[in-house]
């Protein structure tokens, strides 16, 4: 078990993780503490339209994979140090959708990994997820050593602060394990006062319905609430201000060596403006093998005019 523990964190290492951490499924059979959050989180509606988060089997890592014995949880750093212009004619695009879909650049990397590790004994299974199943990815990454959940909601490492995308592969072989990483957001509140429309309700407790990310990313309706299109500060995809706060990541953030992650020139400084008023075959052009596809064309040209129509109102 030693062996092929090591091996594997090796290959992980090899295929371009960052960090790789291992977590046993027995450990926490009788753990309830993240299955309750997830049923608070629910009960409240904090889930807004996302129905998605409801599945059962989040709950239960066995509905998933009912012979899992262990979970490799790994971290991929997609920083790039590019700046966003400042003017309130700039739109704003989250930095994790500046270059390729990362769920492909992800899964191609999981995928290997999976393959490798069923040649290495006979009637070894394994399964990969890319935030693509009833998976509790941070829940797990904490647990396998990774990082801990932030009061923001988002995973933060030591070596890459929150700029990390998760992803594990579950296997039925019983591997040797890492401990549960600790938190270390200590008394700081940034996150939280930070965001304009108080999306944070409480250290670790996010709700949807007040999300930037979510109604620029997930809501289908035709125009955006009168509670949050005010105070959108240009941001049309997606939302990094509590990401871009966080003491952990003005201080350790760092490029990544993954050329996929570089972010298409357009994506860092376009213009409200431009999205405004984009047609849909401009925006196949612009957005190939992105992230930002499930941003349809239509809810980007809203979410540009509602910036428009408001204007910069926060200052955030």
């Amino acid at each position: 078990m030693h062996d092929l523990t090591n091996q594997i964190k090796q290959k992980a290492l090899e295929l371009g993780f960052h960090k790789v951490g291992i977590v046993q499924v027995e450990d926490f059979k009788d753990d309830t503490t993240a299955t309750a959050s997830l049923r608070s989180w629910l009960d409240q509606g904090y889930a807004a339209d996302m129905a998605w988060m409801a599945n059962p089997k989040r709950e239960d890592i066995s509905q998933v994979m009912p012979e899992v014995r262990s979970l490799i949880c790994v971290a991929l750093n997609y920083y790039t140090p590019h700046a966003r212009q400042e003017g309130k004619e700039y739109a704003k695009i989250s930095r994790y959708g500046w270059g390729r879909d990362y769920h492909r650049v992800l899964q191609k990397k999981l995928k290997a990994l999976a393959s490798w590790l069923e040649t290495q004994g006979d009637g070894i299974v394994a399964r990969y997820y890319a935030d693509t199943g009833p998976v509790q990815d941070k829940v797990w990454a904490q647990r396998a050593g990774i990082g801990w959940i932030a009061k923001n909601g988002n995973v933060i490492t030591r070596e890459y602060g929150s700029w990390v995308f998760l992803g594990e592969v579950l296997t039925n072989v019983e591997l040797e394990r890492d401990c549960p990483h600790t938190h270390h957001c200590g008394t700081c509140t940034r996150c939280i006062e930070a965001c304009p429309t108080g999306a944070i309700t409480q250290p670790f407790v996010v709700d949807a319905n007040r999300c930037i990310a979510y109604h620029t990313i997930e809501n289908r309706s035709e125009t955006l609430p009168d509670a949050i299109a005010p105070h959108l500060n240009n941001w049309v995809a997606g939302c990094d201000i509590c990401q871009d706060v966080c003491p952990w990541n003005q201080r350790f953030a760092q490029e990544t060596d993954v050329a996929d992650f570089q972010p298409y020139p357009w994506n860092v400084n376009p213009t409200l403006e431009e999205l405004a008023e984009i047609s849909d075959e401009e925006y196949e052009r612009r957005f190939p093998a992105s992230a930002l596809r499930r941003i349809k064309p239509a809810m980007l040209r809203r979410n540009a005019s509602s910036n428009s129509q408001y204007g910069d109102s926060t200052g955030v």
